[in-house]
């Protein structure tokens, strides 16, 4: 093995775990989910079956990533977040042929006990706010907060809340120039 696994995790048979990953505490891991290299998933973290993971995610205590999850590479879920499969869930309906797909794209970061909804897309390094219901799909750079989420502004690659004037900002960590037009948040070429 080329990865760390604590000896109270539950690794089944039939997982994918590529190298440099950490698998902390309590962690189940299902049948056929893939964790990407270099992911650290914390302690209690529950990945169902044929949930992927991409490559340095990190992934705090007490997540949940059920069926249809799909995580891109250098997303951020703090602790307690929970994704969810099925938009109408019933204890004595079956609807596992109905779980829908949630995609995170690359750089995203899903703030502590943040709930997202099953069948949207968040956008690449999009910010959700800590506790924030997460219901429609948000765009790149964007941070939602709330409940519902709603927009509240754009946040830079290296996670500070942009400031834009004249449809620019600049961010204050890497100096990325940043541009905005009809509501859609872009680095500049």
């Amino acid at each position: 093995m080329d990865y760390f696994t604590h000896a109270t995790a539950v690794i089944d048979e039939g997982c994918t775990i590529e190298s440099g990953v950490k698998i902390w505490h309590f962690a189940h891991i299902m049948p056929d989910a893939i964790i990407g290299a270099n992911s650290n998933l914390g302690q209690n973290v529950f990945v169902a079956a044929k949930v992927k993971i991409g490559k340095n995610n990190k992934i705090q205590n007490n997540v949940s990533l059920y069926e249809g999850v799909i995580t891109e590479d250098d997303v951020f879920i703090g602790p307690s977040a929970v994704f969810t499969n099925v938009i109408n869930p019933r204890s004595a309906v079956s609807r596992k042929h109905e779980y829908k797909k949630t995609l995170v794209q690359t750089g995203a970061t899903i703030g502590a006990n943040a709930t997202i909804v099953c069948g949207i897309e968040i956008g690449k390094y999009a910010f959700i706010g800590a506790g924030a219901v997460v219901t429609k799909d948000v765009q790149d750079f964007q941070l939602v907060k709330g409940n519902p989420a709603k927009p509240d502004g754009w946040m830079s690659r290296h996670g500070h809340k942009l400031t834009f004037e004249n449809g620019e900002a600049i961010c204050p960590d890497c100096n990325e120039k940043y541009i905005l037009q009809g509501g859609i948040c872009k680095l500049a070429e």
